[in-house]
């Protein structure tokens, strides 16, 4: 019989990125009778598309992205789903050091220097992709500020490795994008944190590991035993005692390829409102605990709400409890779980445990 080509697993170099970098890391993918090669891209645009034209078997993905080409919104209709939450949270807005030199401390400050300048410069803010927990968080906080997002203020879309550079040059007076690029803007002295997505959205789902329909049915038992590695390596994340080998890990070029200080806030939860000044934002980021692995129906009512919110051309009717179910699948996340404890079981008596790769 031939051998299967191995699986073509996406990310995008992010802090979340860490449950897939894991699993190759630290042999839970091989646990699994899986070969799997990580793929790095640049944003979400490339992780879309390669998903649906089938470049990509699965990847790491906004939680809005498999709704989103399901439906065909800004793509083309591609049936797509979740079996997995890869993480809760995760995500901050940055302004950029000009703002606060300005005065701007809070969104009621910040409305006031939108209108001080309001024939002289429209502020422009950068979002990683229309649909996304970024998006749809960083307008709620600028209408919550009294800021209108389509009238007072730009919002842009930049890829999350390009948000910094965009920042320093002056292109973007803030963004919202996922760590570690928040911490690199601080530690770059070109920006300073705001809010953080737990407090915007608390336990609102951030990633989740998106594969085309037909992926999950002709290869179902792949596609299992993908889901059961990956909650493997979402439970190694959130304990504390592992994040310095996480940090060290990610820190690599092949993966997010920052300085290890500038990830270890993430996991950590610090949010620096200045280079040498943070605050601890409990549960910033969730990788397993409190149930954040299950797509379930409240996880898919949050996305839903949310692109019903802001998209244009589609009855508020067409995101529906029935189009989350089709696309948020507890189902087979729970023949994952019972799959992944057949094997732990049967490894019980085993003493051996993974460890990186050389």
């Amino acid at each position: 019989m031939e051998k299967a080509a191995p699986l073509r697993l996406g990310f995008v170099p992010l802090t979340d990125c860490a449950p897939l970098v894991i699993a190759h890391e630290l042999g839970l993918f091989q646990k699994y009778g899986l070969q799997v090669t990580l793929h790095r891209e640049l944003g979400w645009a490339t992780i879309r598309d390669k998903i649906i034209y089938g470049e990509l078997d699965a990847a790491h993905a906004l939680a809005a992205m498999p709704v989103a080409a399901t439906l065909g919104l800004g793509s083309i209709r591609c049936d797509c789903l979740t079996a997995l939450v890869l993480n809760l949270h995760g995500n901050a807005i940055t302004l950029s050091d000009d703002l606060r030199e300005r005065g701007v401390h809070d969104g009621p400050s910040l409305k006031q220097v939108v209108q001080q300048l309001r024939h002289k410069k429209t502020l422009t803010f950068g979002a990683v992709a229309p649909f996304s927990s970024h998006y749809f968080l960083l307008r709620k906080w600028l209408i919550k500020s009294g800021i209108n997002p389509e009238h007072d203020v730009r919002i842009v879309i930049v890829p999350p490795p390009q948000m910094v550079a965009n920042l320093k040059a002056g292109h973007l007076d803030g963004f919202c994008v996922g760590e570690p690029w928040n911490s690199v803007a601080v530690q770059s002295r070109v920006g300073w944190c705001i809010a953080a997505s737990a407090e915007l959205g608390p336990e609102h789902p951030e990633k989740v590991l998106m594969v085309r329909r037909d992926f999950a049915e002709k290869r179902s038992a792949e596609h299992t035993a993908l889901l059961a590695a990956l909650l493997d390596a979402c439970a190694f994340c959130d304990e504390p005692e592992n994040h310095a080998q996480l940090v060290a890990t990610l820190a690599r070029p092949e993966y997010v390829g920052v300085p290890e200080p500038a990830l270890l806030r993430g996991f950590r939860g610090e949010i620096s409102t200045t280079n040498s000044r943070a605050r601890i934002v409990r549960d910033f980021v969730i990788f397993h605990r409190h149930d954040a692995n299950e797509p379930s129906a409240a996880k898919a009512g949050w996305v839903l709400q949310q692109l019903r919110e802001v998209t244009t051309g589609l009855e508020p009717s067409a995101f529906n409890a029935t189009l989350g179910r089709r696309v948020f699948r507890t189902d087979l996340f729970e023949k994952a779980v019972r799959f992944r404890a057949t094997m732990h079981e049967a490894k019980a008596e085993s003493t051996i445990t993974p460890t990186l790769a050389e």
